[in-house]
């Protein structure tokens, strides 16, 4: 990057700043220079505060089928709010008995949420695919089983049917959407009903007794290697976390937010972090229908033409999807970069080869760079405890703690866990306490089995960069220890834009082997392929195979020995399943299920006798 390349100015605050304490025992304690400035003790209290102040801003849009935006303003999702806390404060329900949510976005799935968290009721959003995609409602049953709820929401009776017909209860109520197909043999409750309750006195008191130890919601883990957690998340959590940010990123305070938005609610970056910004700072939220898939995208696209953000967040792959759609749209760079101060990423790492595409996009429309965030967070902490910007962030980097977060690296396995302390950390996980114990060490930070490193270990104020998950890592049979994150961004970055992840095989064997997960996708567009070819066909044309080939040559050459260099490959046929839990609903690939579920792949990969699907380094 050119020392001159001009950035859109995105002011920050001075509490990307740190003060570093080394410890005797090897680890390491970073606390942000700034203290934290005071918070409210419920969220909703700042729909209360800008319903007041501002009460005909939108807060909240989706399309409708005609393609309109529905609109609901502060004003108006206020009197929603308290008119279905009503409705709520009359039924039994509580932490016990909470509401879980099986559907995605939509206008009514947020103004029950903020009408739950008005009461003091907690909810739990559900990811859909465990309804719609999973074939045994494995992870709902038990995500059910956790919560007993007494409510159980869903936008659609017969898209949901199956999932309430399997897994709630006869004497649970069902609440359906306007409008909603019913269920089958089954009576369900309107969402309309609850919204016809008048305020009384009964959401008064209930409301009252909200405070900031008030749990406001569960959120689930992924149940990568487990079974889903149940995330306790109170509202000190999601208040606290709030004002982190907005003392973070200065902007803020000084613009209300636009926001175009698709990251699942059920998940902490969509349904804290993004809804948060949004409420806090008295911003705008467009509720976006798109996916970052190359058929879903296009929503996405149509909404970005007409709708310009101040701050837009997406997970990598949307990035890439919207890097290579602006190749042939003015119309989409020009409303893209109208007045966005910053462009923000989670989930993964990102490509640095899209990074800088985006960056020529915005150079050729608006004559300057848009800075690029980035940070480190999680399900346990609400989610944000560290944030990478300004102009010199690059892919990997997740920068410096926020104020009131503590950040402790600790010596394991030959790398530094990096642990959280603060407000915004969780209290446990719902009703299992032998694994909430587990997560803290004795000073009461939280166990991430993340690790980090200092981007240059003599000036600590540039920051950490994520080192990978410490339970991925391995160690081949010479006791030669290999760093999987890194190596899976590498393999990624050097096979963009036909590869979306691998998994590192090697565990005990003499060498590294890759499972590769290809996009199918691109690979027809890449090679002008027909539409209609599977998996199968499409790795065994000839330009495919050579391009993998010379992939797996490069990254040999490139290997400075065993711990990084690859020595055979796989291409994935069968994409990873999320009823294995090979890969979460935002499209996250989970190594250690997919080595355990593909043993006999594995097998194949490091066999003796000749196979035709695995990939070896071309002779020198």
């Amino acid at each position: 990057m050119s020392a001159a390349a001009r950035y859109r100015d995105a002011k920050v605050g001075a509490c990307l700043q740190s003060k570093v304490q080394a410890r005797a025992d090897g680890s390491v304690v970073l606390r942000a220079t700034e203290v934290l400035d005071n918070y409210p003790a419920r969220l909703t209290d700042r729909l209360e505060h800008f319903a007041a102040v501002a009460p005909d801003r939108d807060f909240a849009c989706r399309r409708g089928e005609g393609g309109a935006w529905q609109r609901i303003t502060y004003a108006q999702m206020l009197a929603r709010v308290q008119r279905l806390g009503q409705a709520l404060a009359g039924r039994d329900l509580s932490a016990q008995r909470p509401i879980a949510i099986l559907s995605g976005n939509d206008l009514e799935h947020l103004t029950l949420t903020l009408a739950a968290m008005w009461v003091g009721v907690p909810f739990a959003p559900v990811s859909p695919a465990y309804s719609t995609l999973s074939q045994d409602f494995g992870k709902l049953r038990h995500i059910l089983a956790t919560l007993t709820p007494g409510l159980v929401f869903a936008s659609d009776g017969q898209a949901y049917g199956a999932a309430i017909a399997a897994c709630v209860g006869a004497d649970v109520e069902v609440v359906l959407s306007n409008g909603a197909r019913p269920l089958a043999g089954r009576a369900s409750t309107p969402f309309d009903s609850l919204l016809a309750h008048e305020p009384g006195a009964a959401a008064a008191a209930a409301h009252a007794q909200v405070g900031a130890d008030t749990i406001a919601k569960f959120l689930f883990t992924s149940g990568s290697t487990k079974q889903p957690k149940g995330v306790i998340n109170t509202q000190r959590m999601l208040c606290s976390n709030l004002q982190m940010i907005r003392q973070c990123l200065a902007f803020l305070a000084e613009t209300p937010p636009v926001l175009v938005d698709w990251l699942p609610w059920n998940h902490t970056f969509g349904g804290n972090h993004n809804i948060g910004i949004t409420l806090y700072n008295g911003g705008t939220l467009y509720l976006d229908d798109g996916k970052p898939t190359p058929k879903g995208i296009a929503e996405t696209l149509r909404n970005l033409r007409e709708i310009a953000p101040t701050l837009y967040f997406n997970v990598p792959k949307g990035f890439e999807e919207i890097a290579r759609a602006m190749d042939g749209d003015e119309a989409l760079r020009r409303t893209l970069f109208s007045r966005v101060q910053a462009f923000m990423y989670a989930g993964a790492g990102l490509s640095q080869a899209v990074w800088d595409q985006i960056d020529r996009h915005a150079e050729a429309s608006v004559g300057e760079r848009i800075c690029m965030f980035t940070g480190l967070g999680m399900t346990e902490t609400a989610p944000a405890c560290t944030f990478a910007v300004g102009t010199a962030v690059r892919s990997g980097h997740i920068g410096l703690p926020l104020p009131g977060v503590d950040v402790k690296l600790v010596p394991l396995d030959g790398k530094l866990e990096i642990r959280f302390r603060g407000p915004n950390v969780m209290p446990g996980y719902w009703r299992a306490p032998a694994e909430t114990a587990a997560a803290f060490d004795d000073e009461g930070y939280y166990r991430t089995g993340d690790a980090a490193v200092f981007i240059d270990a003599g000036d600590p104020g540039r920051g950490l960069a994520f080192d990978g998950r410490i339970a991925e890592d391995f160690k081949l049979s010479s006791g030669t220890f290999v760093s999987v994150g890194p190596l899976r961004a590498r393999v990624i970055q050097a096979g963009d834009p036909l590869v979306q992840d691998a998994v590192v095989a090697g565990i005990d064997r003499d060498d590294i082997g890759l499972l590769i997960l290809p996009r199918l996708d691109d690979m027809r567009r890449h090679f002008s392929l027909p539409a209609d070819w599977d998996a199968a066909r499409l790795l065994a044309e000839p330009p495919v195979r050579a391009f993998f080939q010379a992939l797996l040559d490069r990254l040999w050459r490139e290997g400075t020995g065993s711990a990084n260099r690859p020595a055979r490959a796989m291409l994935l046929v069968e994409p990873p399943s999320i009823d294995r839990g090979e890969v979460t609903d935002k499209g996250s690939i989970n190594q250690r299920a997919v080595l355990a579920h593909r043993a006999e792949l594995v097998a194949r990969l490091y066999a003796g006798k000749a196979d035709a699907e695995v990939l070896l380094p071309s002779p020198d």
